[in-house]
């Protein structure tokens, strides 16, 4: 593995492992527990937002995880849900405002507090309890915990006889492409997503200078929603990865 970026909410490295491999990690991220709204109860709702949409909305807001909550289905409360495998918020608004996430009032807190929820005109309020609980992203996409996909490295060849007319310089949207002297350089690779604007870009002026080919490197991304470090998922993933296999066993 090298590592190609690394901060709390992305992680990225290069890698020859075997993409079946890379899959298997990318499909066992979304057994780590994520703590997301399941229920919402409305007292009052006179947005113009129906109380399912406004649901939905809740229901992917980000939320740090207390420590040491336990799966429901795991806990003392045989499900029922209790102060160790759930978390309850109230939300109280009245317009003319813009309803915040930060306006969710619990024992934790949404990670981002300024994701806008609705809009309330004069006149206008809205009222709810909401109740979180962990959850598995293989049971709803609201468990999960972020991003995870891979790709090929891209091979960027260019032709010896090329005329040095910068339009492929030009084109890319990563700025990945230089010239250096005289010669067309690539500055980094693994940058290149394969939209192949530098090879449109190329034809248009008559040529077929520049090729872009899959390598045998593949490079691994983690972007979190913010509730696990990027890091803690892949080795989340792992682990599950792990229990996985030997359940096979």
């Amino acid at each position: 593995m090298k590592i190609i970026q690394k901060s709390q909410e992305k992680v990225s490295f290069v890698t020859e492992a075997d993409q079946s491999l890379l899959n298997a990690i990318r499909r066992s991220a979304l057994e780590i527990p994520v703590l997301a709204i399941d229920e919402v109860e409305f007292h009052k709702n006179d947005s113009v937002l129906y109380d399912e949409i406004l649901a939905l909305r809740l229901a992917l807001v980000p939320i740090e995880t207390p420590k040491n909550m336990n799966m429901q289905e795991k806990c003392s409360c045989k499900g029922k849900g209790c102060a160790r495998c759930s978390v309850q918020f109230k939300l109280v608004a009245k317009g003319p405002c813009t309803v915040y996430s930060k306006e969710l009032k619990g024992k934790t807190k949404p990670v981002y507090p300024d994701i806008p929820l609705g809009i309330l005109i004069e006149g206008q309020e809205l009222e709810l309890i909401a109740r979180a609980k962990l959850g598995k992203g293989i049971e709803h996409t609201k468990f999960s915990p972020g991003l995870v996909y891979y790709r090929n490295v891209a091979e960027i060849e260019v032709d010896k006889e090329c005329k040095k007319c910068r339009s492929c310089t030009d084109a890319c949207p990563q700025n990945i492409l230089k010239l250096d002297e005289d010669k067309i350089v690539v500055s980094d690779k693994y940058k290149c997503d394969f939209c192949e604007a530098c090879v449109e870009a190329c034809k248009r002026e008559g040529k077929n200078m520049i090729r872009i080919n899959p390598g045998k490197e593949l490079i691994f991304f983690i972007e979190s929603w913010g509730q696990i470090k990027a890091a803690d998922i892949l080795a989340g993933a792992v682990k599950a990865l792990k229990e996985n296999l030997k359940a096979v066993e």
